[in-house]
């Protein structure tokens, strides 16, 4: 099914010389489109909202006005970088979910009313099957089946990746994500919003010289909510004692935080790697552009043995390129939405 209910009578996958694909991603704050060639990412663009920096954390409202503002300039931008014209795409894809509904809307929207003017196939992308596929864009590539530990602003989680579209959770976050961690606790600090960059940044210069509680979870799942608790009821007690304390300790401080949250990452991450005895180990999502967790990742892997695959950067943050790549394996299966196709910010992984 596409975006013409008449599509498939003439569609033909062999007889396409090349395979012009556009993918669009809106599911939060940042406004992204890429065009790939062959499963090759030749433009991908991005506008980032920094309005949000003032409210301390992403506002639906104006994320979803702002993506209206920047949606056609960033699909015209990404199209005139790889020298391709509406008329030569030969498939649309967007992210579907999950995503905060304002913003997803705006995409979805874009890339129906595109497919079903130029008459070629609508393809809707899982946004968190699209970070772990990140891994397929560029050399080296992991083999399946693969490990991957996926950590956002939104999501936390352990996956075994079998294949493009045969993906299974091991564990889970029962409250708040990783990305929230560090973002919540960095707000406890006084770091402007997004924390997280801060945090991985002041904390290469201090030590992890403080103590905060780590949940004891079973299985594979996470949890924050109580390290975060620790952090505050801490801060709270020296800053009575010295209202500078913060001031004071203030890379110390990011050092404790980010070696915490990183330790409790890793230490699921190890105990999946022995449980399924797969030893590729990816990372995917946002906090994987932590240099704390990467280099700790290093020395895991050097130390198990593990062949360990880290994404580029650009490919860490919401970006349209990884939404081109899971949509690029759904074309090649010609498995198409139709325009019934809705936003969904709750999808089903």
């Amino acid at each position: 099914m596409c975006g013409h209910p008449n599509f498939l009578e003439n569609f033909d996958l062999n007889t396409k010389e090349t395979i012009n694909l556009l993918a669009i991603e809106s599911s939060c704050d940042d406004t992204s489109a890429a065009v790939l060639i062959d499963g090759k990412v030749v433009a991908n663009i991005t506008a980032t909202q920094l309005d949000h920096e003032k409210y301390g954390g992403v506002v639906p409202e104006v994320a979803s006005r702002q993506h209206n503002i920047h949606i056609g300039m960033v699909v015209k931008e990404a199209l005139d970088k790889a020298g391709i014209a509406p008329i030569d795409l030969h498939a649309v894809g967007v992210t579907q979910g999950p995503g905060l509904m304002g913003s997803l809307v705006v995409g979805v929207a874009f890339a129906k009313s595109l497919a079903l003017g130029l008459d070629v196939p609508l393809i809707g992308v899982h946004h968190m099957h699209a970070h772990i596929l990140a891994h397929l864009i560029d050399e080296p590539k992991p083999e399946f089946p693969f490990l991957c530990l996926t950590v956002s602003g939104g999501h936390t989680q352990l996956v075994v990746i079998r294949s493009y579209k045969e993906m299974e959770i091991l564990g889970t976050t029962i409250d708040d994500a990783a990305g929230e961690a560090f973002d919540k606790t960095g707000k406890m600090l006084g770091l402007p919003y997004p924390a997280g960059p801060h945090i991985d940044r002041l904390a290469a210069l201090g030590n992890p010289v403080f103590t905060f509680s780590k949940a004891q979870m079973p299985d594979f799942d996470f949890s924050f909510s109580g390290f975060k608790t620790s952090v505050l009821y801490f801060l709270q007690n020296q800053t009575q004692k010295d209202q500078d304390f913060i001031k004071n300790n203030l890379n110390d401080l990011c050092a404790s935080i980010q070696m915490t949250i990183i330790d409790m990452l890793t230490a699921k991450l190890i105990r999946a790697v022995k449980s399924t005895g797969i030893t590729r180990v990816a990372i995917a999502g946002g906090v994987s552009a932590n240099r704390g967790l990467r280099n700790k990742l290093t020395e895991l892997a050097t130390i198990h043995g593990w062949d360990l695959f880290i994404p580029s950067f650009e490919y860490c943050t919401d970006n349209a390129a990884m939404i081109g790549i899971n949509a690029y394996f759904k074309y090649l299966d010609q498995n198409f939405e139709t325009q019934d196709m809705t936003a969904d910010p709750r999808l089903a992984f």
